[in-house]
């Protein structure tokens, strides 16, 4: 069974978007991403703020990056749900460590945050269904 399929024949709550919602949701929010993470890594490169600052970044896209793997690749939901409630935590962290530095990178994720919540719900209603 593909990728496509197996994703398809879960049970899915009502209100799980279509699948070209997560590709245009990805490319609001990556450029986001790109940007706002790489000035962190940058001005923690530079030591213009603390390395502790940049870690719950570096964690975020070890985490976000490993989702679709674990989820597509691995077909387990519980583990994707593990791995999407550290991509929140991680998300969360990194905007509480960056406040003091840069306001405007905390704010700056916000669309991601709120995509990041909702696909949080989502997972755990696709695994909750699937069990």
């Amino acid at each position: 069974m593909s990728t496509y399929d197996w994703y398809q024949s879960l049970d899915k709550p009502d209100w799980a978007p279509p699948a070209s919602a997560f590709g245009i949701a990805w490319s609001i929010i990556y450029p986001i991403i790109f940007v706002t993470f790489g000035w962190v890594f940058y001005k923690a490169i530079r030591q213009d703020i603390p390395w502790v600052a940049a870690l719950p970044f570096a964690l975020n896209l070890v985490f976000n990056f490993a989702f679709t793997p674990i989820q597509f690749g691995l077909r387990n939901n519980w583990l994707a749900l593990l791995d999407i409630s550290a991509v929140i935590i991680t998300l969360v962290w990194a905007v509480i460590a960056i406040w003091p530095h840069a306001r405007w990178v905390a704010f700056a994720q916000i669309p991601y945050l709120g995509w990041g919540l909702y696909a949080t719900a989502l997972q755990t209603s696709i695994t909750l269904m699937n069990r």
